[in-house]
């Protein structure tokens, strides 16, 4: 494990990052040529954050980034992976039955231990061709062990951190409420949340605040909400939260949709760029599967937004 530059200055994640899922065949393969583009396009966009997992399609994610990333300048990236997953072999084989349309070479084994996550980093490493990654998050606590994730992920992530091996940590979650028992727990640099601080949807819980009296960063992640806000208009097969949207849920990502079409403005521009108007969030993190979806993102989050638009869409946002 090579040692990171301490501690990471977060202005360095910019304003778009990209999120790794995608080109680990997550509900769909994709050929290597295409995920490899996809990783360059970012790249050409002037994208200099990317993050991954073990998690995503057993490895395969972190592989393809690697492969793209490591004939980069090291320092002008900054790479997060996550931990909390150690990847197994799999003598059963068949297909991954989580999501990802990959071979089942391994399986996932659930360890919050200190040698647990030493260990993932370094087989991270490996898969990535790289000497260090910049940030660790601990993954979905939540979903495994939460009251695990706290006294031994976190403390296990702390030292590393201390030890100069990773220049910032945090905590990957879907859960807004997790997030906040993890950040009361420990001197977190970052929160990866998913889909829970959105144009559509907002916590109800104060974790955006206590982040900012904490001074932990927010990336947010899912500003489509599992596709939903991703099109102009919502058709009425539109996902939510990895299903089928309820109709209520339609009916207001419709209109949502209707006020952004009064000031000129698509719904997945004004869905991208919601997050950062938060003082909490530095990043808005976002997957792509191909290099024409990349490049869409790029020109979204960079596309001007009237401030009366915000306004307009402030009596609609929970």
């Amino acid at each position: 494990m090579g040692t990171a530059m301490n501690p990471l200055d977060l202005h360095r994640l910019g304003r778009l990052g990209f999120g790794g899922a995608g080109i680990g065949n997550l509900y769909r393969a994709i050929p290597d040529g295409e995920a490899l583009a996809t990783v360059l396009a970012a790249w050409d966009a002037g994208v200099r954050y990317f993050d991954t997992a073990p998690h995503y399609g057993l490895g395969l994610s972190e592989q393809r980034l690697g492969a793209v990333l490591r004939d980069k300048p090291r320092d002008e990236f900054v790479i997060s992976t996550k931990v909390g997953r150690l990847l197994e072999p799999n003598p059963a084989g068949g297909r991954d039955s989580e999501g990802f349309d990959v071979p089942a070479t391994t399986r996932r084994v659930w360890d919050f231990s200190e040698a647990g996550i030493r260990r993932s980093i370094e087989e991270s490493l490996e898969r990535l061709g790289l000497s260090h990654v910049d940030i660790v998050y601990l993954h979905d606590p939540d979903v495994h062990d939460l009251q695990a994730g706290i006294t031994q992920g976190l403390p296990a992530l702390e030292k590393l951190r201390s030890e100069g091996l990773v220049s910032a940590i945090g905590v990957g979650t879907n859960s807004a409420e997790a997030a906040l028992e993890c950040i009361e727990a420990a001197d977190l640099d970052l929160v990866m949340l998913a889909g829970r601080y959105t144009l559509l949807e907002q916590p109800d819980v104060p974790l955006l605040e206590r982040c900012v009296a904490r001074r932990t960063g927010v990336v947010s992640v899912g500003a489509y909400n599992s596709g939903l806000l991703a099109r102009p208009e919502v058709p009425d097969d539109a996902h939510y939260n990895y299903g089928q949207a309820p109709a209520a849920v339609l009916e207001r990502a419709r209109a949502l949709a209707a006020i952004c079409r009064e000031f000129g403005v698509e719904l997945p521009t004004a869905a991208l760029q919601f997050p950062l108007r938060h003082p909490a969030v530095v990043n808005v993190t976002a997957g792509a599967t191909s290099p024409e979806q990349m490049a869409t993102n790029a020109e979204r989050m960079y596309q001007p937004v009237p401030e009366e638009l915000w306004v307009a869409l402030e009596g609609l946002e929970r």
